[in-house]
């Protein structure tokens, strides 16, 4: 990539239908602002098979159109492009010419241009893509495999402990350069800043909180709170994460919230003088996330969140900052 332009490999594959569709819907949202790189892709949309048919009708169109206006008429205009579209004057037709654009325009079936919805779809990716996923099934599964193998009675603690920060990380690993090839050109469309990372992070919560939670469900419960009790400080979290970023870029405000959680909960059950990490760790978590008046707290701070999210979401149009 040549600064924020497209690199020229990149319209060469646009323009042969072989770019991908994460690829080319970011292209296609960068074409919207950059006349410069709009140029080229048409220029390499031309040197294509159907370029040259619709170069033809465009030549025939302009010449149509070059006599003053006087003399031009709509008549002459359309007389021109069925010249230009078919072999012979008298066999040309509305229906003719449609059949031969279309016949130019339209490549074979396995290098059809695919849909709109899917390509969209395909925009969130990356907040499942690369080693995030398997984290979030590892989470889940070693606290299973914790309870029900190795016989660790404070498997459901424990996961509950991690949890909240699952989603935090996700956050941090879905947006950025390090986790999109074309960042900056997707960055540049109107669909990015803060709305390309909600985006984003509502696909990483939709993946995480079932799975987790479904996983608390299946451990055995000793006591403390319980499966889902995590969810409310999970997503006050994800927000405080993503207000934070306003200030601090993205990255290291994730790592401030999630290791300020870890540490707040896991330090002091690790140091716990009796050994008893289990027990320490369940009457954390009860402290922090069990209770009607807690969950209440998180809730009100989650909202909190929220409102300096939507005050701070013109720092998230600044790329450098992420």
């Amino acid at each position: 990539m040549t600064g924020r332009h497209a690199p020229e490999t990149l319209i060469a594959r646009y323009a042969d239908g072989s770019l991908p569709d994460a690829d080319a819907w970011s292209l296609e949202k960068h074409l919207e602002s950059c006349a410069s790189c709009a140029g080229r892709v048409s220029g390499a949309v031309r040197a294509t098979a159907a370029g040259a048919v619709l170069a033809d009708v465009r030549d025939a169109v302009l010449a149509a159109a070059t006599p003053a206006p006087a003399e031009a008429t709509p008549q002459d205009l359309r007389d021109a492009v069925l010249a230009a579209a078919t072999p012979a004057p008298a066999e040309a037709a509305p229906q003719d010419l449609r059949d031969a654009v279309l016949a130019a325009a339209t490549p074979a079936p396995a290098e059809a241009p695919p849909l709109r919805t899917p390509r969209l779809l395909w925009a969130a990716a990356p907040a499942v893509r690369g080693a995030w996923l398997p984290a979030v099934l590892l989470v889940a599964l070693g606290a299973v495999l914790l309870a029900h193998v190795a016989g660790f009675s404070g498997a459901r603690s424990l996961l509950l402990a991690v949890a909240p920060v699952v989603p935090v990380a996700g956050v941090a690993l879905s947006y950025g350069r390090h986790a999109d090839p074309l960042h900056e050109l997707a960055a540049s469309t109107p669909s990015a800043g803060l709305r390309l990372v909600l985006t984003r992070t509502a696909v990483v919560l939709a993946v995480s909180l079932p799975l987790l939670t479904l996983a608390g469900l299946v451990l055995p419960s000793p006591g403390g709170p319980g499966a889902a009790a995590w969810l409310l400080p999970g997503l006050t979290l994800t927000l405080a994460a993503l207000a934070l970023g306003g200030w601090l870029g993205l990255r290291t405000a994730t790592a401030v919230t999630g290791g300020g959680w870890l540490c707040a909960v896991l330090a002091p059950a690790l140091a716990a003088p009796d050994g008893a990490v289990a027990r320490h760790l369940s009457d954390q978590l009860s402290a922090y996330v069990g209770g009607a008046a807690t969950q209440g707290g998180w809730a009100a701070a989650a909202a909190l969140c929220a409102v300096l999210l939507a005050a701070r979401r013109t720092a998230y149009d600044r790329l450098e900052r992420f």
